[in-house]
């Protein structure tokens, strides 16, 4: 029977996949590992305690945690009873949450550790929030399994009830989106929205029974929260990484077959490389740099002659076989989302057989809308892939991306009008300007609201000039500036790491960041960088003014949005002064 409320999935891996590992997550050095037996039966629990709380159909629940086993079991046990989840970053601000608290309705709240247990407290002053129960064990808080604990007399058989009220269309989770500009709004997402999505997905995705995950993107953002659900599908382990930092080291360890991310996070993983690229010396050094060449020269699809194929084939053997050992050796495929991913990135992943699926979707499509496939044949590097089964799209006049299908929202939690202004007949309007291919490939060209007008009365589209200045393998981070001025210009974050080698070679001495960003010869590196990117923009796109900057974007020092997007209002008013200067 296919599955149709979002908890039905783990009970089809019960019946069918039984996993001693379902859930892993590592404590002081050990994997702890949850079969699906006690995932079920901690669940079951969780519901059974909710209850004796006085947690009941549409009440809402938050849970604010970074990723662990606790997170999928506590939502399991709220999805069982019809109440709501509202899963939340950990590193908003306490005003987000006191909004979110009041917004929503939040009745009981889940959190990670004692720093969010002493954020969230403040947060909820005066809210009249029933209980903050904590998953790790803090003095003086509640701790969560106080909650599987208190079931009075309550036995499991009463949950069935509870199960059989809860209908494809009733309402899952509401998941409040970044923010970006003003208040965060609660996209609302059924059961069934989820779950259509996870059908279409499952031949999708290269994983099934024996394999293994390894998850670190937010639980509280819908694509691997999503996944999550199909991994317990399909019979797929999951292991959560400690933290962002361990990734590296957990990959070794779990060997997984597959992971999602983000550019950002190959972007890093490919500047990592490429500076130890940059420490080699003689030999290792040049063959290095020569797999490199070959990898950016590789073509999918295309059979470039007996010569190529023979070199390609050795570079993975002697170069390329290495990175696929740091990210653990078994890797089938990762899936890429969020943002645009550079070509060049995506090109040389799949010469060193490490096929990365870029796919497009929102929050509010529950997430997928296209993704590319892990045949050679059926992908397009550049775009976002064909659609998915059940799902329609079609481009408006102006460019913007219409979506349709079962896996559009049921709309904002509290906001009718804000709903209407992007549901019309049926269409939801995605705010994304791109095109289809005539063979079915989607590609996004930019964010509607990010397009700006030069003073010369010229549409310039940011997205596109960043991601190719992005190809530099000295620029971590840019943002486009220009609206209404004369031309563009452009904040650059360097990759310092990457900065910092080529300061040797050229003998350059410096104490810290602000020195390296003002001394000639990089100022003069950086004017070359940027006329080698600028050469395929037309005359009125490309960037004539550039300032350095000596600190990364990050999300806890606000400039980014947890999913990694630059938050424009943000550093603009940041840095204002440097974007002044430029057109001073």
């Amino acid at each position: 029977m296919q599955p149709t409320r979002l908890f039905d999935f783990v009970y089809n891996q019960l019946n069918n996949y039984p996993q001693e590992d379902s859930l892993v997550k590592k404590v002081n050095g050990e994997w702890i590992k949850y079969s699906t037996e006690k995932v079920i039966d901690m669940a079951n629990k969780v519901s059974l305690g909710l209850l004796e709380l006085g947690v009941g159909k549409d009440d809402k629940v938050a849970i604010i945690s970074f990723n662990r086993p606790e997170w999928n079991i506590v939502d399991i046990g709220i999805q069982q009873l019809g109440a709501t989840s509202v899963p939340m970053y950990p590193t908003i601000t306490e005003e987000d949450y006191r909004y979110i608290f009041q917004d929503a309705g939040v009745k009981v709240v889940f959190v990670a550790n004692q720093e969010l247990y002493e954020k969230v407290g403040r947060a909820v002053e005066g809210l009249g929030i029933e209980a903050v129960y904590t998953f790790d064990q803090v003095a003086g808080a509640k701790y969560w399994e106080e909650v599987l604990d208190n079931t009075g007399d309550r036995q499991v058989a009463e949950l069935e009830a509870y199960k059989d009220a809860v209908k494809p269309e009733d309402l899952f989770t509401i998941i409040y989106t970044s923010g970006t500009t003003g208040r965060p709004k609660g996209v609302m997402l059924s059961h069934n929205n989820v779950a259509s999505n996870i059908r279409a997905c499952i031949p999708l995705i290269p994983v099934g029974k024996d394999s293994r995950a390894l998850s670190f993107l937010p639980l509280c953002h819908i694509f691997e929260r999503m996944l999550v659900f199909m991994y317990a599908h399909v019979g797929c382990s999951v292991y959560y990484a400690e933290s962002m930092e361990t990734i590296g080291e957990n990959l070794k360890e779990v060997k997984p077959h597959f992971f999602t991310c983000v550019p950002r996070l190959l972007e890093k993983v490919y500047d990592k490389i490429y500076a130890k690229g940059l420490e080699l010396t003689g030999i290792k050094r040049k063959l290095f740099f020569w797999a490199l060449e070959l990898g950016m020269k590789f073509e999918l699809n295309k059979n470039q002659g007996f010569w190529y194929n023979f070199q390609l084939n050795l570079a993975n053997k002697i170069i390329f076989n290495k990175w696929r050992e740091a990210l653990g050796g078994n890797i089938v495929a990762i899936s890429s989302g969020s943002a645009a991913l550079q070509p060049r990135l995506n090109t040389i992943f799949w010469a060193a057989r490490v096929p990365v699926l870029q796919g497009y979707g929102l929050t509010e499509t529950s997430p997928v809308v296209t993704t590319n496939r892990c045949e050679p044949e059926n992908h397009r590097i550049g775009t976002v892939g064909p659609l998915i089964d059940d799902v329609q799209i079609k481009i408006a006049e102006d460019g913007e991306i219409l979506v349709k299908g079962p896996n559009v929202m049921m709309g904002y939690y509290n906001k009718p009008d804000a709903t209407a202004e992007v549901i019309k007949d049926g269409w939801l309007h995605t705010g994304d300007i791109g095109e289809m291919s005539e063979d079915g490939y989607l590609k996004i060209t930019d964010r509607k609201k990010e397009m700006f007008k030069t003073s010369g009365g010229k549409y310039v589209a940011p997205q596109v000039l960043e991601n190719k200045f992005k190809e530099s393998n000295f620029i971590e981070q840019i943002m486009v500036v220009g609206e209404n001025q004369k031309f563009p210009g452009a904040l650059i974050v360097p990759a310092f790491d990457n900065l910092r080698e080529y300061c040797k070679i050229k003998n350059i001495e410096y104490t810290s960041n602000e020195e390296i960003i003002k001394h000639p010869v990089i100022l003069d590196k950086f004017e070359r960088e940027k006329d080698v990117y600028n050469e395929s923009f037309a005359k009125f796109e490309k960037i004539k003014q550039i300032r350095l900057l000596p600190t990364v974007w990050t999300i806890e020092s606000g400039e980014l949005t947890p999913t990694m997007k630059c938050k424009r209002k943000i550093i603009t008013e940041k840095y204002q002064s440097y974007i002044d200067d430029m057109y001073s």
